[in-house]
């Protein structure tokens, strides 16, 4: 598809109506009354020869008393120095010369809006069109107003649905079932509207114009940002189709851009049918479009907007790659930078007018908000600390951080809100060690893998994936939501049940779903005794075997590509294939307690719990193997058996618990001799 006709017709038909010095209302009034002395010489043509001059039925139209005199009462409201003056409204000169339109069109759009803005013309066209009930200028009147032939191919052209005045909406030709040059014009609302100054957008598009995100700091790679800005500043209309790898990269990358090259946009979340007025709106305010997620079927959008590429500059983002199907103009196609996690200066930014007596880099280092969310995330810990009565602390940070990061893994998997530290583990030196580091990992991914080019290349992700294997008990889901309250995280524990499917390949789609959320959120993900999905791929014998080691390879694949933190727990960590532990970062090994961490942990239960006085819980410790987690259970016996009598916990309720445990394992009870 060709773009519009532009540019002049003939010489024959250059206007008659000459435009004043200045610009803006002041413009627009003035080249009024040259419109006006074009129509009095025009009637006084139309009054030569007229046979109904003397006709007493005449007055039933129009008299040519009552034209004089409506050409003599307007005559003084065209006047240059009428109005708000000459600074005021856009200009139809300044508008024609964006647009690239002729003067024959400017010419035109002038006869056409004459009614609208001053309704001495009503009449007076009225009178030219022969017919007093049509006060709006017609095709005829104009080409004859305008200076042009009524049989000329050209000026006829200019009113085609495909020349610039139709093509960009700034006339409409009505009545189609007229004689063409019966045919009335009218000028929208919005055209006038901008002429006279008034910057509000169109009705048409009220609800579908969000705003930009705010001009923040960028934190990942500004080398696209600043390439980008430099081409918008340059001027002239381009094309662009950022993919985002993460919800948010693409908008903010374009803001960035925008801002750094004083370009105004419109951000467009409207239907394909608001287009027109959307294109519209952008040509008047010389601004560009931006598009950030695209329907699911976004050819017709698409190729909408590439086919305004010529005049108008488009900013297009989403998550997919770009199908050479939606549209035939081609644009720009770019991968968006990364948001790092963190962007320290992104935030301080948003939290600028408050006071922080916290690390703000150590508290925001997890995130990987946008722009725009990061400072919905700063509004919302401000909000949050005003309520409270209060500063703003790392707390209301990191949960407003979390609000912002809410998606739909809750379909597949099981939020628990971390409310646990590093003093609810009762762990040897080493595990304890790996599991910092896990969160110094998590923590400082980008720098090591992005920054100092560390990763193993080849489309792997900035993942964080750890393995934790131990007896049933010993304390994994317990760490892992430990280390998700210290990058002050969510933790999400996968539903396998929403996950293993009996049909070949759902299993596979289900997964693809939660690691695709994952991605895109701010979360820790957990696949409890995860043997059940990455177990070993076995010999092929039949085609159970095949299809099994096909879900394995996915899960292999998918892992590498990874950009979140995901933990895996596994009982028996041999079941685990040897090709997922070496796409492993770390792999902590739980031991079972011996008598002194047991005795830690049987203080650590009873701390919260009345007891009393000389309990002593290391007997049990000594005598009674019990994990952590059915120490717990013990415990909880216990304070049930307590809270009964309505008294403190003793050592017999301690004891009872330890007992049930063992016997709910299917173990024998040590001996009630020593006790």
């Amino acid at each position: 598809m060709t773009g519009p006709k532009t540019g002049a017709t003939t010489e024959e038909q250059q206007p008659v109506i000459a435009a004043p010095e200045g610009g803006g209302v002041g413009e627009l009034l003035g080249r009024l009354g040259g419109l006006r002395e074009r129509v009095g010489e025009l009637v006084d043509r139309r009054a030569v020869g007229d046979p109904t001059a003397g006709d007493p039925l005449r007055g039933l139209y129009l008299s040519e008393e009552a034209v004089r005199h409506h050409l003599l009462a307007g005559a003084g409201t065209g006047s240059a120095t009428d109005g708000p003056g000459p600074a005021a409204g856009a200009g139809l000169a300044a508008l024609a010369s964006r647009l690239r339109l002729s003067e024959f069109d400017a010419a035109v759009l002038l006869v056409a809006l004459a009614p609208d803005l001053d309704r001495s013309f009503e009449p007076l066209y009225g009178y030219l069109n022969d017919d007093v009930s049509r006060r709006r200028a017609t095709v005829g009147l104009a080409l004859e107003l305008c200076g042009a032939s009524a049989h000329e191919a050209a000026a006829r052209a200019r009113f085609h649905s495909s020349a610039p005045l139709r093509a960009y909406g700034l006339l409409d030709v009505e009545e189609p079932e007229r004689p063409f040059l019966s045919r009335s014009l009218r000028v929208p609302d919005r055209l006038l509207a901008h002429l006279l100054g008034d910057d509000t957008p169109d009705a048409a598009l009220h609800g579908h114009l969000r705003p930009l995100p705010p001009p923040l700091p960028a934190d990942g790679d500004e080398g696209l940002v600043r390439l980008l800005a430099d081409r918008l500043r340059d001027g002239g209309p381009l094309t662009f189709y950022l993919r985002e790898h993460r919800e948010g990269d693409g908008l903010a990358a374009i803001a960035s851009a925008l801002d750094a090259a004083g370009v105004r946009a419109l951000r467009f979340t409207g239907p394909d049918d608001r287009v027109p007025d959307l294109l519209r709106e952008a040509r008047l305010g010389g601004r560009a479009v931006v598009v950030s997620g695209l329907p699911d079927q976004p050819a017709a959008l698409i190729g909408l907007l590439a086919d305004a590429s010529d005049d108008v500059t488009v900013l297009l983002t989403d998550a997919r790659p770009y199908d050479p199907h939606w549209s035939t103009h081609d644009p720009l196609v770019l991968d968006a930078p990364r948001r790092r996690a963190g962007g320290t200066a992104t935030w301080a930014t948003a939290l600028a007018a408050a006071p922080l007596s916290f690390d703000l880099a150590a508290t925001v280092a997890p995130y990987r908000l946008g722009g725009e969310r990061v400072a919905r995330a700063a509004r919302a810990a401000v909000a949050l600390a005003e309520f409270e009565g209060g500063p703003v602390t790392a707390e209301h940070v990191r949960l407003a951080a979390r609000q912002q990061s809410a998606s739909g893994l809750e379909r597949h998997a099981r939020r628990i809100r971390p409310d646990v530290g590093w003093d609810d583990l009762v762990l040897p030196e080493r595990p304890l060690t790996q599991l910092h580091e896990l969160a110094l990992r998590a923590r400082h991914r980008d720098r090591v893998l992005g920054d100092w080019r560390l990763s193993a290349g080849g489309g792997r992700g900035r993942g964080v994936l750890g393995l934790f294997a131990g007896e049933s008990g010993t304390g994994k889901t317990l760490s892992a939501e430990v280390v998700a309250a210290e990058l002050g995280l969510d933790l999400y524990v996968v539903q396998l049940s929403s996950v293993v499917d009996k049909y070949v390949g759902e299993t596979e789609k289900n997964l693809e779903r939660i690691f695709s959320e994952a991605d895109r959120t701010d979360a820790v993900l957990l696949f409890d005794e995860a043997d059940a999905v990455f177990g070993k791929r076995s010999e092929v014998k039949d085609a159970h075997d095949k299809y099994a080691n096909m879900e394995s390879a996915y899960l292999l694949q998918r892992l590498e590509s990874f950009d979140g933190i995901a933990l895996l727990t596994t009982n028996l960590r041999a079941n685990i294939d040897e090709a997922f532990t070496r796409r492993l970062d770390l792999v902590v090994d739980f031991p079972f307690p011996d008598a002194g961490q047991r005795l830690a942990l049987w203080r650590h239960g009873l701390v919260h719990v009345p007891c009393a006085e000389g309990i002593d819980p290391g007997p049990l410790a000594r005598d009674f193997e019990l994990a952590g987690g059915s120490i717990r259970s013990a415990v909880v016996t216990a304070a049930y058996l307590a809270a009964g009598r309505d008294e403190p916990v003793g050592d017999g309720d301690l004891l009872e618990g330890a007992r049930r445990e063992y016997r709910k394992a299917g173990r024998l009870v040590p001996g009630e001799a020593n006790w």
